[in-house]
């Protein structure tokens, strides 16, 4: 019998990242769900060490336009890692597959390109009850997940 995987408990221990700016592009598409995503996010990034100050979000019309908006918050802000936080829930067309490759390729390609964390933190799920449940719900909050692998890249990159 397959076992179900577990939701990832945010650390809540103190991470070395004092003076450290963190970006977070977040969706307005589907925005019940990443205002959600976004608050689980800060308060992980806050727990962990990051000051308020420090937290640069920056809006971007949907998930699509997320790796261009990291993109300017490593630029114009300086961000020393940013969350791309969003949500892509399943249609009747091919567009969910289209714009969730594209969306995965642009974050992981704005990372590398920049040499520094870059975490995909975009829901894509069938239902808006999948949705509802990774942002806050019975599966933990993917905004949080997000967060602390920022984290923690930021701490092995020191090593």
């Amino acid at each position: 019998m397959a076992s179900r995987a577990k939701a990832y408990k945010p650390a809540s221990r103190k991470f070395s990242v004092s003076n450290k700016r963190i970006g977070i592009a977040v969706a307005q598409w589907h925005n019940d769900i990443t205002e959600k995503l976004l608050k689980g996010a800060i308060d992980v990034l806050q727990k962990g060490g990051i000051q308020p100050s420090d937290i640069i979000i920056m809006q971007a019309p949907g998930s699509f336009e997320l790796p261009l908006t990291a993109q300017w918050l490593i630029k114009d802000s300086k961000a020393d890692a940013v969350l791309c936080l969003g949500c892509i829930i399943k249609g009747e067309t091919p567009h969910f597959d289209y714009i969730s490759q594209a969306v995965a390729g642009g974050v992981m390609k704005v990372g590398l390109e920049y040499n520094i964390p870059v975490i995909f933190g975009v829901l894509t799920t069938n239902t808006v009850q999948q949705a509802r449940e990774r942002s806050g719900g019975k599966h933990g909050n993917k905004g949080a997940d997000a967060a602390v692998a920022a984290l923690e890249m930021l701490e092995a990159k020191k090593h």
